[in-house]
């Protein structure tokens, strides 16, 4: 990719900082709205990470990766235009990742080093809690890029310096680790950082949302590279991770202008042409799962991977099947989940079971459900219980235990579709089945998109070989 150092529009900034009142962590949270952008040359380091967090839903929901990544997750299926979900080559490029949130909180991080402008971005909050708290969401962000693409521009990325080669991914991975323990240890006592619409400049629970990258990251390489999966995710947890919804990585949206991406896309945008998909659907109900009220508005799936005219002609004898997320009645402002509580247990539940830490699986697993549980409002302690208690569900020591901590792990990243389709590439659970009549296995990664060999194309075709000529079927490093 080319390293775009483009300077951002000042009146972005006036936009972003600005973006969140009304939003559930304080005014005081935002920076000074009231700061003439024009006034300085110096970048208003509050507004670009509430621009950065407020931009989450788009950059990584929005852009098309995640919604591709859901269909190949099976938690959608397409009810007209069918072809994303039966494996036509996508066009995705990441340059908005570089040239956008990267590329702000770089920013960040330069203000707030450089002699020259440190202090006077430590208005916003202390500079090293400003820069670790980038770091943090840096890493994040280049995780996303590399279990989308694999091999992308990471080390030499955004520092101006044109076009750059890749980077391995079973390089990042360890970097991406050594990042975060690293902006874990630079957090102060100083200053809390302003602008954060996350944790209101909480540094414990940043650290907890670093603790929880690194065991996610550490666990996806459990094939790849078990030993430092291992020691990183046994650290990570001792460390202290995620353990509680209200310490969830979420993004809250005070509505109006400025809602849900997943609303935004689905209900204002009037896409029709997306339902839960029967896969998911009918595991739910198979399980007698109460999530299936909260992830659709009706337990009726639609058929997934159909051809466009064997879609149109199921749903003209099926017309009430079930919309994402009840469709119209989804919350404007429902809030946004990076990581949550959940989710790390039942990632904890998976390392107990293979032996990398010494806590009970069993203990983990109920923990995860009935956190997941009660993040999408269920909260009857005996209904849980009753759903814990199903042969099902319940884990029994044996080798099915794998699949069902694999499936309740599927289960509890809906409707994130790059969390659910990694988790299905690495473990194989649960057992998905291609669109029928595709000819076509489920894809392993996204190709690059089409501006890369254009910008940058010996980088790119160096990269391009390793991956089958850029096959979507290509396998990365750490799907085994």
């Amino acid at each position: 990719m080319k390293s775009m150092n483009i300077k951002k529009a000042v009146l972005s900034l006036g936009v972003c900082a600005t973006l969140v009142v009304g939003c559930s962590k304080g005014i005081s949270d935002f920076g000074d709205i009231n700061r003439n952008p024009n006034a300085t040359t110096i970048p208003i380091t509050s507004a670009l990470l509430t621009n950065v967090l407020a931009g989450v839903g788009g950059n990584v929901w929005g852009n098309g990766i995640n919604t591709t990544a859901g269909l190949y997750a099976q938690y959608m299926s397409e009810t007209q235009y069918t072809d994303a979900s039966r494996y036509a080559t996508p066009t995705l490029n990441w340059d908005g990742f570089y040239s956008g949130p990267l590329y702000d909180l770089q920013n960040i991080i330069n203000t707030n080093t450089d002699p020259a402008t440190a202090a006077a971005a430590a208005q916003f909050g202390a500079n090293a809690n400003q820069i670790a708290i980038a770091r943090i969401l840096k890493a994040y962000y280049f995780a996303v890029l590399t279990d989308t693409y694999g091999d992308i521009p990471y080390s030499q990325a955004l520092k101006g310096n044109g076009t750059i080669p890749y980077d391995k991914q079973e390089t990042i991975y360890p970097a991406l680790i050594a990042e975060l323990k690293a902006a874990n240890a630079q957090f102060t006592t100083g200053t809390a950082v302003q602008g954060d619409v996350m944790y209101a400049g909480n540094t414990t629970k940043w650290k907890k949302f670093a603790n929880s990258l690194i065991a996610t990251l550490a666990l996806r390489i459990s094939k790849a590279n078990p030993t430092l999966g291992k020691a990183e995710f046994a650290a990570a947890v001792a460390g202290g991770v995620i353990d509680a919804n209200t310490d969830n990585a979420s993004i809250a949206y005070p509505g109006g202008n400025y809602n849900n991406p997943v609303y935004a896309y689905y209900v204002i945008t009037q896409r029709f042409d997306y339902a839960i998909s029967a896969t998911i659907a009918d595991k739910l109900t198979a399980l007698g799962d109460p999530r299936i009220d909260k992830f659709a508005n009706n337990s009726k799936g639609f058929p997934y991977g159909l051809t466009r005219a064997d879609a149109l002609a199921w749903q003209t004898t099926n017309p009430s099947f079930g919309f994402l997320f009840a469709y119209t009645a989804t919350p404007q402002t429902m809030p946004l989940s990076l990581i949550s509580a959940g989710q790390m247990f039942l990632a904890r539940a998976e390392a107990a079971k293979l032996g990398w830490t010494t806590e009970n699986a069993t203990t983990m697993y109920n923990n995860g459900i009935t956190a997941e549980m009660n993040r999408w409002g269920i909260t009857n302690a005996g209904a849980i219980t009753a759903y814990l208690a199903q042969p099902t569900v319940a884990l029994d020591g044996s080798a099915a235990d794998n699949a069902k901590i694999g499936e309740q792990r599927w289960l509890a990243h809906y409707p994130d579709g790059l969390q659910g389709w990694s988790e299905w590439r690495r473990t194989g659970y649960p057992a998905l089945t291609p669109a029928p009549g595709a000819g076509k296995s489920i894809p392993r990664r996204l190709p690059y998109g089409p501006n890369e060999p254009l910008y940058n194309p010996t980088n790119y075709a160096a990269a391009a070989a390793l991956y089958n000529t850029n096959s979507q079927d290509a396998k990365m490093w750490w799907d085994k």
